[in-house]
């Protein structure tokens, strides 16, 4: 018989999240798919992130950005 279930590590052995129907004392084998615990809080968003990035950058560093990155008006230049 193969199945699959859920089920909880408590620090000795591991506890099924729902009943088994197996006899007390037989022996099973176990595949171990370690599940990630889904992450609580706020999202993080990208704008919130960009806010908090200190960028040391020319005023108009925006408005010129295809310069400073293309070519043309290095950051140096003022």
């Amino acid at each position: 018989m193969e199945k699959i279930l859920d089920a909880t590590f408590d620090g000795e052995v591991f506890r099924p999240d729902e009943p088994v129907d197996l006899q007390p004392n037989t022996k099973v084998k176990l595949q171990l798919l370690v599940k990630k615990k889904k992450k609580t809080g706020k999202p993080y968003s990208f704008l919130d992130y960009a806010l908090s990035v200190d960028i040391d950058a020319p005023p108009d560093y925006a408005s010129r950005i295809d310069d400073y990155l293309y070519g043309g008006k290095s950051l140096n230049d003022e």
